[in-house]
């Protein structure tokens, strides 16, 4: 009589849970236009969510502490003058967000750590060069300052961020609608879907396809019979991928591994709410304390729900089978150093102690290769303990004047409103 071998995985039990009702974010007029893009993107930092607006396009970005009810008022991104499609933060600086639009342009934002008091609405650059509306952003995962973008014009524009110049255009290698593009773990390689039903694996720097056509599948899995967009969320550390579909109630994932039959079905977590879109944090954003393994930001009509994945462990030990080295904020090529030929792998960071973001870097768009000016990664030799306490209580005391300054404009704002209100008042009662 045989027994049935049960296959040895970590990730056999992955388990997905909702968050508690008051870690969500409610109150969000979340984006109606209809487009495949995930509508969200989220890193250890922020939450972007792109929204419902007037005149034009504009999304809301959260500190990811400030859960529970949005204020209506509360200030967002705005400068397009069409719906947004796409938002993409930059993977080696948490305060930049790259934003693209049905008015052909795309944005990159600075968002300050501190609540702005009014809308956002200056870009740090503008980028123009496609025809047609742009529905795709992808930033490059090892070279800074590196931004990827396709339009309906069914060209791939890859940009340099620093200088706001053109690296590279592919417009000959798409003959219809671009769906989706995305690079490979060192940038290297870009891999797109078009609406002619064909994968192609592009080799960018020389504008060629270096494979595409497959003709058969390593492994077919019939999903459902709906004909939603299907949102993949690929974690290399583990080798899961997550599958969620817009207007789906689910999110089911698989292990991909190197045998037959290569995947391997693990779970499915289901909830009563259709999903409307999408956010996945970076592995560097996880609780490791609580075995977190993935995060998704689920967009409803009006709210944002966060899902936890997690491993079951009783230990309360650092899991390192879980959690191996991973890409962290620091690029490992400059932009001309990619063009000319060079590859090189994402530079690690261990999370054994948790990841602590860096401190707020200004993003400035020069005639060189750089975006921002690195702090020190420590004070200098000469600064003394009294120095560095004198610095901490200036930055104290600046925070604080900040504060009342935001508040006595919002009084004043406030005041100005009550007498509008009271001369429309009066202009109607002399008519």
């Amino acid at each position: 009589m045989s027994r049935r071998v049960v296959r040895q995985s970590k990730f056999r039990h992955v388990f997905g849970q909702a968050a508690k009702a008051d870690q969500a974010y409610e109150d969000i007029r979340v984006s109606k236009v209809t487009w495949d893009s995930s509508f969200c993107a989220v890193n250890p930092k922020f939450l972007a969510i792109i929204v419902e607006a007037g005149g034009g396009g504009a999304f809301i970005v959260l500190p990811l502490a400030k859960t529970g009810r949005v204020d209506k008022n509360y200030p967002l991104v705005t400068g397009h003058t069409a719906p947004v499609l796409d938002i993409d933060w930059c993977p080696h600086n948490d305060n930049v967000i790259a934003s693209a639009s049905d008015d052909t342009t795309i944005m990159v934002w600075q968002i300050p750590d501190y609540t702005p008091v009014r809308n956002i609405t200056e870009p740090i650059i503008t980028l123009e060069g496609h025809s047609k509306r742009v529905g795709i952003l992808s930033w490059h995962p090892t070279a800074r300052n590196v931004l990827l973008s396709a339009g309906g014009d069914n060209v791939i524009i890859i940009w340099n961020v620093g200088t706001g110049e053109v690296l590279l255009s592919l417009d000959e290698v798409h003959p219809d609608v671009i769906h989706s593009v995305c690079w490979n773990s060192n940038g290297s390689l870009l891999a797109t879907t078009c609406k002619d039903k064909t994968l192609r694996i592009i080799d960018p720097r020389k504008g060629q396809v270096v494979a595409n056509n497959f003709e058969e599948p390593v492994a077919l899995q019939e999903m459902d019979t709906s004909n939603g967009v299907l949102l993949p969320f690929y974690d290399p550390d583990s080798s899961i991928v997550y599958l969620c579909g817009k207007g789906d109630s689910s999110i089911r994932y698989f292990e991909i591994t190197d045998e037959p039959p290569f995947v391997h079905y693990l779970n499915t977590f289901s909830s009563k709410e259709p999903q409307r879109g999408m956010g996945f944090m970076p592995k560097r954003g996880l609780d490791v304390s609580k075995c977190e393994i993935a995060r998704f930001y689920k967009l409803h009509e009006r709210k944002c729900e966060p899902i936890i994945m997690t491993v079951p462990r009783k230990s309360d030990l650092f899991q390192d089978d879980l959690y191996p080295d991973t890409p962290g904020p620091e690029p490992a090529l400059e932009a001309d150093e990619w063009l000319s030929g060079q590859d090189a792998e994402p530079v690690l960071i261990s999370l054994r102690d948790g990841y602590v973001p860096p401190k707020h870097r200004e993003l400035r768009v020069t005639k060189r290769n750089i975006l921002d000016v690195r702090p020190p990664t420590r004070p200098p030799r000469s600064q003394s303990a009294s120095d560095a306490s004198l610095s901490q209580h200036t930055l104290e005391t600046l925070l604080e004047e900040i504060k009342a300054l935001r508040e006595r404009v919002q009084a004043q704002e406030q005041r100005i409103t009550a007498l509008e209100n009271m001369l429309c008042e009066l202009v109607d009662g002399t008519d």
